[in-house]
């Protein structure tokens, strides 16, 4: 089986958008996808670029997809944040996502970044233990924190 990595065109962006709602299918947050194709197809191609993104093809079908972008590290500089790895369900184990991953990490370098950072759930072992094995720590003293948009209305809402 031939696996081919490419840079993903604007055309991809609706495989690209299914490919984020299996994912949050398999991460129990059905609902939780708000992104359409045009948002990623203006983010991902538009004036103001914010990501690159790569696919995973297997006979002429995306089955795969890693998107990440640039962040800077007050300690570090310029990283990569890998926002999302994802290998459609039939398609795992078959090396689909290591060959996705391999190459974010040579995007990484070939960057010159000095680190790259993603989460994981603490309860995808195999994802966890792929990635330890692979020489990423995962930091299990620091914690995620988000604000979502209602939140973040309301406690710019609020008088101070």
């Amino acid at each position: 089986m031939e696996i081919i990595i490419r840079n993903a065109v604007r055309e991809d962006m609706s495989s690209v958008l299914q490919l984020i709602k299996e994912l949050a299918e398999f991460e129990k947050e059905p609902d939780a996808v708000e992104v359409t194709v045009e948002e990623l197809v203006d983010a991902g191609f538009g004036k103001q670029k914010q990501f690159d993104c790569f696919v995973a093809e297997v006979g002429q079908k995306i089955v795969g997809m890693a998107l990440v972008y640039f962040r800077f590290s007050t300690w570090k500089g310029k990283t990569v944040h890998l926002e999302d790895l994802i290998v459609t369900e039939n398609m795992r184990g078959k090396g689909v996502g290591q060959t996705l991953y391999r190459r974010v990490l040579e995007y990484a370098m070939d960057q010159g970044v000095k680190r790259v950072n993603w989460v994981v759930l603490d309860w995808n072992k195999p994802a966890i233990e792929f990635y330890e094995r692979s020489g990423a720590t995962i930091l299990s003293n620091w914690w995620q924190v988000e604000m979502e948009e209602p939140a973040l209305k309301a406690y710019i809402g609020k008088k101070q």
